[in-house]
């Protein structure tokens, strides 16, 4: 059996004390329903005069009245903070398309129509299912920007493509200003391009694969010279090693001969040496007897002992050891100083042979990009992160466009989110080779950077802005002037720039460019560092601007 449904006032169900919805509801004698908690809280006040009356219609009761819970009303108050909850869940958040029919808290639109030129939540929208009024509209999916949909000249909407202009048009176009040129049906024409489309995304397919064989061709490789690398270090070591063993045996042989000849003439002056002051001692003792003999009265005692002792002794000047006191190792020296030259002319030979065999084993990387051609095969999609969007951003069109409202919005308090720069980052990290582009408008600047996830985001110290801190680097365009900003380092550059602009990242070679993109592509700056964390593109927007990431 199919529950009826019928349609009720949630004003019925508020409680006259607390003027919320019911809770744990309860009816009086006289048939008015209050929350338990607030009808008992009015009685207590009451309980001194013994006589309790009903806070809405003052009819009084003697006893206190014993109250009893409204089970009906439990139920249909439970329903209706059901339906509150599911009709909150239908309304507008930030970068929905607000329903233009509704008056007071907007829903959320689930189509558009371009005759209307309107947007529709579910509830607004039936009229155009039903009524055969309306039978000829164009409902299209909610669109934010509704007007570019629609002809600014004739207002009509622009169902039509012009292949001469490759414009977009009404119909009545077809019969002014784009008379005779070559113009179909949107539709037609969106199915030729999803043909081409199609074929391109083979052709993408087809180029993954090819750069996949050479990534993993490239990782072989790569593999192939760790390993080379590493055996010609293991050997080089282990043969420098042997080298310097060799040559601090070679050392210690060269110390222990220059020590032996010194030991040897050491040995040689020290024999010597004892001699000659044996011979001193021997001279001091025969002065001494021949000073005394001088001084003897003993005629007979003096003639007795002087023939003994005026026999000079026997061999009195050349000893019998001799010693090299002009002993040298200038040779040594020389022959070292000839054997350390000779070394290192060997080394410096050898070594010189060492890079043509090294070239052996050289990875050709490829070339930097030059043209707009050679950027688009590293094109990466990016999203907006609304985790990250300051509060007084909006973004639209799937998370790809933001822009500055000036009111604060709705978002939740998130850990990630700018609270003072109103600044933004973007979902998807930034490593090898990446190419995007950015569309930008503003009466003041905007900033198209890359940025660290780390760095800060609350607080208003200057850190957590774009290009004050080594995190992050930012381009900053103006109408008038482009300026590069990193570490709060300024740099001016040749502008104005386009309003759209190229950026290019390599992330393992540590290139960052920014390029203004028309009908040539023009280098307006370009940073050569180390990268040390992924990269995430950021975008910090000011009064009365939009930026959007190109597809």
């Amino acid at each position: 059996m199919a529950e009826a449904s019928i349609s009720v006032d949630q004003e019925q169900f508020i409680c006259p004390v607390c003027l919320d919805l019911l809770k744990d509801p309860v009816t009086t004698p006289c048939g008015h329903s209050f929350c338990k908690v607030c009808i008992n809280g009015f009685w207590d006040q009451e309980d001194l005069k013994g006589v309790y009356s009903c806070p809405q219609c003052r009819e009084t009761f003697t006893p206190r009245p014993v109250l009893r819970r409204n089970n009906m009303l439990v139920e249909v108050v439970e329903k209706l903070k059901k339906t509150e909850l599911q009709a909150a869940h239908c309304y507008a958040g930030p970068g929905d398309v607000e329903c233009d029919s509704c008056t007071e808290r907007k829903h959320k639109a689930v189509k558009s129509c371009l005759v209307c030129q309107a947007s529709y939540c579910e509830d607004h929208l039936q009229p155009h299912y039903k009524s055969q009024a309306f039978k000829k509209h164009k409902l299209v999916e909610a669109c934010a920007e509704l007007q570019e949909k629609i002809c600014s000249e004739h207002h009509k909407p622009m169902e039509i493509y012009c292949r001469t202009d490759q414009s977009f048009i009404c119909y009545l176009c077809t019969m002014d200003q784009h008379r005779g040129h070559d113009t179909v049906a949107a539709k037609a024409e969106r199915t030729e391009k999803q043909n081409q489309l199609k074929e391109e995304q083979m052709k993408s397919e087809q180029r993954i694969q090819k750069k996949q064989k050479k990534v993993q061709e490239l990782k072989q490789t790569v593999d192939t010279i760790k390993k080379r690398s590493q055996a010609a270090v293991d050997d080089s070591e282990r043969i420098f090693t042997e080298l310097i063993s060799y040559m601090e045996k070679k050392h210690l042989e060269m110390k222990k001969m220059i020590r032996a000849q010194e030991e040897a003439e050491l040995s040689r002056a020290e024999r010597l040496l004892k001699q000659l002051e044996q011979e001193i001692a021997d001279h001091k003792r025969r002065v001494t007897e021949l000073e005394q003999l001088s001084h003897t009265h003993d005629h007979i005692h003096f003639l007795q002992s002087f023939p003994s002792l005026c026999v000079p002794p026997g061999c009195e000047d050349s000893p019998s050891i001799t010693v090299n006191q002009h002993l040298s190792f200038d040779g040594v020296r020389k022959s070292l100083s000839d054997l350390k030259k000779r070394v290192e002319e060997i080394c410096e030979q050898e070594f010189n042979k060492i890079p043509t065999e090294a070239a052996a084993v050289q990875v050709i990387l490829p070339s930097e990009p030059k043209s707009r051609e050679d950027f688009l095969p590293y094109f990466c999609y990016l999203t907006l992160d609304p985790n990250t969007v300051h509060s007084v951003l909006i973004l639209s069109e799937n998370n790809r466009v933001v822009k500055y409202s000036g009111t604060n919005q709705r978002y939740s308090d998130h850990p990630e989110r700018f609270d003072i720069y109103t600044q933004l980052l973007c979902k998807e990290s930034v490593s090898g080779r990446c190419y995007w582009e950015v569309e930008w408008s503003s009466q003041k600047w905007v900033s198209i950077s890359v940025s660290y996830k780390e760095i800060r985001r609350k607080g208003g110290c200057k850190e957590s802005g774009f290009g004050f801190n080594s995190q992050s680097w930012s381009l900053v365009c103006s109408s008038s002037s482009v300026s590069f900003w990193h570490n709060s380092v300024k740099a001016e550059l040749r502008g104005p720039a386009s309003s759209r602009i190229g950026v290019y990242v390599d992330h393992s070679a540590g290139t960052l460019s920014f390029y203004s993109v028309s009908d040539t592509m023009r280098l307006l700056h370009s940073v050569h560092t180390t990268f040390t964390q992924p990269l995430y593109t950021g975008f910090s927007v000011s009064y009365d601007s939009t930026v959007r990431l190109c597809v």
